[in-house]
């Protein structure tokens, strides 16, 4: 490249990195993310020093699998009944609510490690109920994302959302090795129930506009089949699940599995894992502060198609690493295109959710990953122990190309951004509550208002 080239392009890449840095001039959306960050950091101490001390214990990566299932099954169970309640009560105070459940299973969990009372399967339990509460809350938190930020910088907020839990993957792992090693697992377990204040102090502090909420008659089953019917009736949501659905069952358990694949591949559990779930906090941090500058650059779609074919790949140099930082660096490059391929899909369901339907269509998104990923973490931690960890995830790697290839690829719709821009919102009443009752009239009003108008005599 010619000397004068050089500087245009640093200016370049600088201005695109600060586009992504955007929604933190807004007081409400830099509070919320802040409290997110140190609260995510607590939780990751947690999932590091459990998923360790449960390895350390059983020697069973299906044992592995069960933690981290217990964990996230709740997402399954439950997310779907956090979307209703943050479609129907005041979001901050459901969140604020939801995150004193947190803090009460993390204390229990400091009680009893510190006691000596903890075992693997009384970890497991109240794991599940901490999932259980971060599960009806989540959706709350998601559905907030659009107040905090003008609906330009939604996808780059997202992204940041993104970046941020996966900064907390981060330094959780690296302060987790401290704590257990100064002061045992319920020093790990004790930061972690701290850590929640921030997000309790934040929750009181922010300041969010009224929102008018119409008076709900109808039934929890029937306000739980309009968010499904929306889902179906949304081309670009529905698409969103499936291939969330695809990734959470073949590629997403190597999450659940690091803490086996440090032990087993690479003979070093404590050590191992926590340089591994760094490495890939640091790649995925990466990966989610350039998705803004790539989607506007690529377009959404190109960006989505190429995030999961490099997982595959990377999937693959990962399982084959000879070494531990051999792996690190291939999990880097797996954080990377994985947190792509979920904030891309996740913006994609906030862009074309009506703000009275937000809640419960990000539930069933994520009850989608929720169940599917414990089931896959469940399976592919039994069979690893059969045919190897190593196996299991090259494994993965291939479903996930195979299914995406033969079943997904010809049916992506263009909807999802063909251009180089992001998506504007569409008209939110193409999905109005009389159009989501029956599918084919809300795709056809979407349709119909997306049409040019005709040119004028």
């Amino acid at each position: 490249m010619p000397e004068k080239g050089r500087p245009a392009v640093l200016v370049g890449c600088g201005f695109a990195m600060l586009s992504a840095l955007r929604p933190l001039r807004h007081r409400n959306y830099t509070l919320i993310w802040s409290a997110a960050l140190l609260s995510n950091v607590g939780s990751w101490i947690q999932t590091v020093a459990v998923g360790v001390f449960v390895t350390a214990r059983t020697h069973q990566p299906g044992w592995t699998g069960l933690v981290a299932a217990a964990g996230f099954l709740p997402n399954g169970l439950l997310s779907p009944v956090g979307g209703l309640m943050a479609d129907r009560m005041d979001r901050r105070l459901w969140l604020f609510l939801t995150t004193l459940g947190e803090v009460a299973f993390a204390l229990a969990l400091t009680l009893l490690a510190a006691t000596g009372q903890a075992t693997p399967a009384i970890v497991t339990l109240l794991v599940f109920g901490g999932g259980a509460m971060s599960a009806v809350g989540f959706p709350a938190y998601q559905a907030m994302l659009p107040d905090l930020v003008p609906p330009g910088e939604l996808g780059p907020a997202i992204s940041l959302s993104s970046a941020q839990f996966n900064l907390g993957r981060v330094i959780g792992p690296a302060i987790a090795g401290v704590a257990i090693v100064a002061g045992g697992y319920d020093w790990a377990f004790g930061i972690n129930a701290l850590s929640f204040l921030a997000v309790l102090v934040a929750l009181m502090l922010v300041r969010l506009p009224p929102t008018e909420r119409p008076k709900q008659s109808a039934r929890l089953v029937e306000r739980l089949e309009e968010g499904f019917r929306a889902v179906v009736a949304t081309p670009q949501a529905r698409l969103a699940v499936i291939l969330i659905s695809v990734v959470a069952l073949t590629a997403s358990p190597f999450i659940a599995l690091i803490p086996a694949m440090a032990l087993k591949a690479f003979a070093s559990a404590e050590a191992g894992t926590s340089v591994l779930v760094t490495a890939q906090g640091i790649g995925a941090v990466a990966g989610a502060i350039a998705i803004t500058p790539l989607t506007r650059r690529f377009g959404r779609r190109r960006l989505l198609f190429a995030d999961i074919g490099a997982l595959c790949v990377f999937l693959g140099g990962y399982s084959l690493s000879p070494s531990l930082w051999a792996g690190a660096v291939w999990l880097g490059l797996v954080g990377a295109s994985y947190i792509g391929v979920l904030a891309g899909l996740n913006t994609i369901v906030q862009l074309y959710a009506p703000p009275q339907l937000r809640g419960r269509m990000l539930g069933i998104y994520m009850m989608a990953l929720g169940i599917l990923y414990p089931v896959g973490a469940l399976a592919q931690g039994a069979i690893a122990g059969r045919i190897g960890i190593r196996a299991m995830t090259a494994i993965g790697a291939l479903l996930l190309l195979a299914l995406f290839v033969g079943l997904l690829a010809r049916k992506v719709p263009r909807e999802l951004g063909g251009d180089r821009s992001l998506p504007a919102l569409p008209d939110q009443a193409a999905l109005r509550p009389e159009a989501v009752g029956s599918p084919r009239t809300a795709v056809r009003v979407q349709d119909e208002k997306s049409r040019p108008a005709p040119p004028r005599a």
